[in-house]
């Protein structure tokens, strides 16, 4: 029988939302040489998830206002991809719980990126 983990402080809890949106933020920033401006990061029993706002370079803007929204949506998919394991290591390094699966989307109409990690059940690697 799986075991729910064990309630934390809400403290506790916002110290982890917060360090997780401002690590993904930094890590963003890192990779694509500028972050977004806005996160807001949800933590759940299976699942983690970083909503991203304003995200886009100057050179993506220019590609996107040129009307290659779906060139910059499919190099967005492709970087992500090749880099997927330092956003994972990041939300394991901080959570603690091994991440099962890693999604990343942008929208382009809306200028955000949502990052989307589903745990694995407690105690499994």
């Amino acid at each position: 029988m799986d075991r729910p983990n064990p309630p934390e402080s809400p403290v506790a809890h916002g110290a982890l939302v917060s360090q997780l949106s401002r690590e993904i933020v930094q890590l963003h920033a890192r990779l694509y040489g500028r972050g977004p401006t806005k996160a807001r990061s949800y933590l759940q029993g299976d699942y983690a998830v970083c909503i991203l706002e304003e995200i886009f370079t100057t050179a993506e803007r220019t590609l996107i206002g040129a009307g290659s929204s779906q060139h910059v949506r499919e190099t967005r998919a492709k970087f992500q991809e090749a880099v997927k394991e330092e956003f994972i290591d990041v939300v394991e390094r901080i959570t603690g719980r091994a991440v099962r699966v890693f999604l990343s989307q942008v929208d382009v109409e809306a200028n955000l990126a949502l990052e989307f990690f589903l745990f694995g059940e407690p105690g499994s690697s």
